[in-house]
């Protein structure tokens, strides 16, 4: 009597269609990755970025301006007048030397108006090129308030910092009404902002 193929001593016939029997080792299809195996994308397609992967700036601000939904947060009129204030201070105590020497006359006297009139030039450069290059003067520094364009969220550059300062004649114009504008504009903009399309922003 034969069982059958001595090398099969259970007597199980081997699966017809090539198809392994239940606890083998099952052959993956091929082109299908497997459960567990990493997924590809698609040729032609970008590979998305999963949970948790930094995601890139959908503004056109800074990413420490993306507040409020995109829009950047305006600085108030008050925090503006502030920051002119502090400003006005520091030209003052520059002006100091010029007054002393103006009191005294003389060759003295004169010596030292030139030298405070120097300084006080010096400082108006300055504090113009800081503004131009970083959106800050000692008073926007201060009150944590920065100058920027309108379009990209960027300092304006030296050049438009000076064209903005002549454009403040255009505020005290009509009775000084466009120093008080940004009280009830939407981007609270003086007119020479809007002139100049600049905003100026929190920090």
């Amino acid at each position: 009597m034969s069982f059958g193929d001595p090398n099969n001593p259970y007597g199980q016939q081997p699966p017809q269609g090539g198809q392994q029997p239940y606890g083998y080792p099952q052959q993956q299809p091929q082109g299908q990755p497997g459960y567990g195996y990493p997924q590809q994308a698609p040729q032609g397609v970008p590979p998305q970025q999963g949970y948790g992967y930094p995601q890139q700036p959908g503004g056109q601000y800074p990413p420490q301006q993306q507040m409020y939904g995109g829009t950047p947060p305006y600085a108030h009129w008050g925090t503006r007048v502030l920051a002119t204030l502090v400003d006005s201070l520091v030209l003052l105590v520059a002006y100091i030397p010029a007054v002393i020497g103006a009191a005294i006359g003389d060759t003295v006297g004169a010596i030292l108006s030139l030298i405070g009139f120097a300084v006080i030039i010096g400082v108006v450069i300055w504090m113009l090129m800081q503004e131009g290059k970083t959106g800050q003067t000692i008073g926007k520094k201060t009150m944590g308030i920065r100058l920027l364009r309108e379009s990209d969220g960027q300092p304006l550059g030296v050049g438009m910092a000076f064209v903005r300062r002549l454009a403040h004649f255009l505020d005290g114009a009509a009775c000084y009404i466009g120093y008080l504008w940004p009280l009830w504009d939407d981007k609270k903009q003086t007119f020479a902002d809007k002139v100049c399309s600049t905003v100026v922003v929190k920090v």
